[in-house]
């Protein structure tokens, strides 16, 4: 992948092989990255896994041996009990990156050293699918080539953002974090009105999924602003203006309270 080794990634280890983890590796395979440059340490491997550990990827080594960047994806609970695996490269010039969710620049510091790179991350799950989007914040220790290291990684799976501040890290998580859910719970409420005005169900889903998946890709390859797609779509005193007149009343609110409980949430869980 010369993306990667433009920005110094020559070697890496990934702690932990979940959905998230996963999908960034087969990123990263996808686009030339050598199986063998990879050490995984993943106490429940999958199958996937167990193949590429076949092909020269470092499954679950007894000692780890130099590199480049750590990237660390493990549930947040889990954090104390997998992070020390990373130990031996504090302080060998690796950049530790982050993606586990609630869990400040400040506690990987103190893991690590203060002096270690690192950078904070908040990808969301199109990842899986490589349409992610990923909030970047890194420590004082994180330079411009740090930076660019982190943003090569995680462009494997999507898109990337910088944030100026980590505190802006709660509301990136009520926006972008959560908000696939809400995204698909939007489809659940629209195939439900779908039957409610008389399709069936399959039908109904049917059209309600497709109809937010290609908006979405509409809204990603227009230059447009999102407003001026919706102008587009709403003929005067027509179908849409009458949806909208009831959506728009109610729905700039709803989203942002849920948002806002959202992000509120975030700053409850990471004290």
């Amino acid at each position: 992948m010369a993306g990667l080794q433009n920005a110094g990634v020559e070697t890496l280890v990934l702690l932990g092989c979940g959905k998230m983890g996963g999908a960034m590796l087969e990123g990263w395979l996808a686009g030339g990255l050598s199986p063998a440059a990879v050490t995984v340490i993943e106490p429940r491997p999958s199958e996937r896994v167990k193949v590429l550990a076949g092909e020269g990827l470092v499954l679950n080594p007894t000692s780890l041996a130099p590199a480049s960047v750590a990237i660390i994806a493990v549930k947040p609970q889990m954090m104390g009990d997998a992070a020390p695996a990373l130990m031996p490269l504090a302080g060998q010039g690796t950049v530790f990156v982050s993606i586990a969710a609630g869990t400040p620049i400040a506690a990987f510091e103190a893991m690590f050293g203060a002096g270690t790179p690192i950078v904070r991350a908040m990808p969301n799950t199109p990842a899986a699918v490589g349409r992610g989007i990923t909030a970047l914040i890194g420590n004082i220790a994180a330079d411009e080539r740090v930076m660019a290291m982190a943003e090569a990684l995680l462009a494997a799976v999507g898109q990337t953002v910088r944030l100026e501040s980590e505190d802006q890290m709660d509301a990136v998580t009520g926006l972008s974090g959560s908000g696939p859910a809400y995204v698909f719970h939007m489809i659940e409420a629209m195939a439900a009105a779908g039957e409610a005005a008389g399709l069936a169900p399959d039908l109904a889903m049917r059209l309600a999924r497709a109809t937010v998946c290609g908006a979405g890709a509409l809204a990603v390859a227009s230059d447009e602003s999102a407003a001026q797609l919706r102008i587009n779509v709403t003929s005067p005193g027509g179908t849409t203006a009458a949806g909208l007149g009831v959506l728009m009343a109610e729905l700039p609110g709803l989203m942002t309270r849920t948002v806002a409980a959202a992000t509120q949430r975030s700053r409850e869980l990471r004290g």
